[in-house]
């Protein structure tokens, strides 16, 4: 049974989803909503049919759409796909407010409509291997994590583009990468109680900045950092310390980026010091995977409503914080 879906926005991300689909089994996608009709050539040379009106992606044939907009379209749009019966797979954020991600949030439920996030890191075999361990308690109690998704694949964006502006792309590299921490801490560990945020911008000369970095304390009482640099050299890394065992995720590249392996190594004492390798895998289409799972009704879609919106809450809260050196609380 293939889902049959209307991709929206041909831009970094969206022509990587168009790649993974395109050939995919379990997905017909249908067409390409790109509003830059001198794009749709590029999209013809897919073998996909580009359209220039998102509201033509909301016809009978279509079951979901994906929306790899920019930021600021997500709460209108996935307001119009649900109003229009279509199950939404939007990229993050899910919206830049809190208020958005909960209209988002409740215009689906209310509809029985399933809402996909591309939060695609918890679809990580070592990332679900470390779930195990927490959920087993190996750790002992859990006192601190440190994560940290870095990468310069987006420096060469031109002048004015949405991804360098605060009001689109908040808080440097919040919406690019930091966003996926904080929804895999949140699933770890819970409600965020208060965060301190500071941004810069030390070579970029993007209005939101090309560094974030972040001090968190949940309400369980462990607490975390992360950062999120745009201009560096590939880096990404998941540590949870906990006071018997530390456990490190180590990611040789992007998600985007077949390739490399990734490790994992569990240490207890220089006697008990154990990595573990795991091959790269396709976390991405794995979450799309999830979503067509969920609406087919083979299986729940694993994230949950309080997740969705208080991710968001915490980038408020994020955002807050870095323009107004503060401590906040989502």
């Amino acid at each position: 049974m293939t889902l049959s879906v209307a991709l929206v926005g041909f831009g970094w991300w969206g022509q990587h989803i168009a790649r993974r689909l395109k050939n995919h089994p379990g997905f017909d996608l249908r067409m390409v909503v790109e509003p830059a009709t001198g794009n749709h050539a590029v999209i013809r040379e897919m073998g996909l049919v580009p359209v220039p009106r998102f509201e033509e992606a909301l016809v009978d044939g279509v079951t979901a759409v994906i929306l790899t907009s920019p930021n600021d379209q997500h709460d209108t749009q996935v307001a119009q796909a649900a109003a229009a019966g279509k199950h939404v797979f939007c990229e993050k954020p899910l919206s830049l407010t809190a208020a958005g991600a909960r209209a988002s949030v409740a215009a689906c439920h209310d509809r029985g409509l399933v809402l996909g996030v591309g939060h695609e890191r918890r679809f990580e075999p070592a990332i679900l291997a470390l779930r195990d361990l927490l959920d087993q308690g190996a750790l002992g109690t859990i006192m601190h994590s440190e994560l940290a998704f870095s990468h310069d694949k987006l420096i060469d964006l031109p002048a004015g583009s949405w991804r360098t502006s605060k009001a689109m792309a908040p808080a440097a590299g919040m919406t690019q990468m930091g966003i996926h921490l904080t929804d895999m801490l949140i699933s770890f560990f819970g409600r965020v109680e208060s965060v301190a945020a500071v941004t810069a911008d030390r070579s970029l000369g993007w209005e939101t900045g090309d560094v974030v970095s972040v001090q968190l304390q949940f309400e369980e009482g462990m607490t975390a950092t992360l950062q999120a640099i745009l201009h560096t050299p590939h880096f990404l890394r998941t540590h949870v310390f906990g006071s018997d065992m530390w456990v490190e995720v180590r990611n040789a590249t992007h998600p985007d980026t077949p390739g490399g392996k990734v490790t994992m190594q569990k240490y207890r004492s220089i006697d008990d010091d154990v990595t573990e390798e795991f091959a790269w895998s396709d976390s991405v289409t794995a979450n799309l995977g999830a979503f067509a799972d969920a609406i087919a009704g083979r299986a729940p879609y694993p994230y949950s409503a309080f997740e969705l919106v208080h991710n968001i809450e915490v980038l408020e809260a994020i955002v807050r914080s870095a323009e107004n050196g503060t401590v906040e609380r989502p």
